[in-house]
């Protein structure tokens, strides 16, 4: 049999510059309900800071790495849930290369069936018109190779910056609090993904903090600490460098590029820190590696007809 992967992620708009085509994607990432007119000026403004969103390309290189990783019996592509290339055109695409039978990949290692139940949906309804079977990943969050890799983007930073004392700030996107008190698997294995990673990176416990990162513009309350808030006290510590550690994202985005490499890095900065991210893991080998540790046990999984 040859394998079809599909690895999913949200998606970004097309060409940021064009208004209506911004406000398409914001609408879709919304559930459909329209943004207002200052959303789509202040996002546009914010993927004009980083010369747009390069999420769907990272994501179709991630996809071509793995095939040649994976070996002969795969074939792999990339599909956004609120973009193009769609999940249905993934599979269209593996399906036509060879594939029959699935394996889908939800490019956020934690799993929750409420935020990422979308991605299933999507994956079923396109395997059921494509008349293959499919397996899910679900949480991968716990897979050695993935904390191996991010362990090394981590060394990396600490290599370049020097400090052998620097602080890391291992992050997550925030989420409303009225979906922590739903979801509370998932923000655990949030908190596991950064245990394994600092154990992983030999970090000890003093070593680093946990913070949540690009949380929303709206008035309900969202999970705390940010990791702005935590700069202040770093820095009257006596530290004069902060290393931020993404343990949820798995390629440059918004949420990178610019909340944490603009945003964020100008709070740093104002608190007396030089600011410091590690590279994300986008298509590091050893990365794609763990992406195929993740097919492979998937494969082991019983299909859905």
């Amino acid at each position: 049999m040859t394998t079809g992967v599909v690895l999913m992620t949200y998606g970004a708009p097309r060409d940021h510059r064009n208004g209506t085509d911004l406000a398409g994607y914001l609408a879709r990432v919304r559930g459909g309900r329209e943004p207002s007119a200052e959303l789509v000026t202040e996002m546009r403004a914010r993927y004009a800071r980083i010369g747009g969103s390069p999420l769907v390309a990272i994501t179709t290189a991630q996809a071509a790495a793995l095939e040649v990783a994976l070996g002969d019996r795969h074939r792999v592509a990339a599909g956004m849930r609120f973009s193009d290339p769609s999940i249905a055109d993934a599979v269209h695409d593996i399906v036509a290369r060879g594939a029959d039978t699935l394996v889908g990949i939800c490019l956020s290692p934690q799993w929750s069936p409420i935020l990422m139940g979308g991605y299933l949906r999507a994956l079923a309804e396109a395997a059921v018109d494509a008349g293959v079977p499919f397996r899910m990943a679900g949480a991968w969050h716990a897979e050695p190779a993935f904390a191996d890799a991010l362990a090394e983007r981590i060394a990396q930073a600490l290599h370049e910056i020097g400090d052998p004392n620097v602080p890391l700030l291992l992050t997550a996107h925030s989420l409303p609090k009225r979906v922590f008190d739903t979801e509370q698997a998932y923000i655990g294995q949030l908190r596991e993904t950064a245990d394994h990673v600092a154990a992983a990176a030999g970090l000890d416990p003093e070593r680093w903090q946990w913070a949540y990162q690009s949380a929303g513009h709206t008035a309900e309350e969202w999970l705390r600490p940010d990791l702005k808030e935590l700069f202040p006290a770093l820095a009257a510590a006596g530290h004069r460098d902060v290393l931020v550690v993404p343990i949820q994202f798995l390629a440059d985005h918004l949420e990178v590029l610019y909340d944490l490499d603009v945003a964020a890095r100008d709070e740093a900065v104002a608190a007396g820190l030089r600011f410091h991210r590690i590279q994300m893991p986008n298509t590091q080998p050893a990365f794609i590696g763990a992406l195929a540790a993740v097919v492979q046990r998937t494969e082991a999984l019983a299909p859905v007809a």
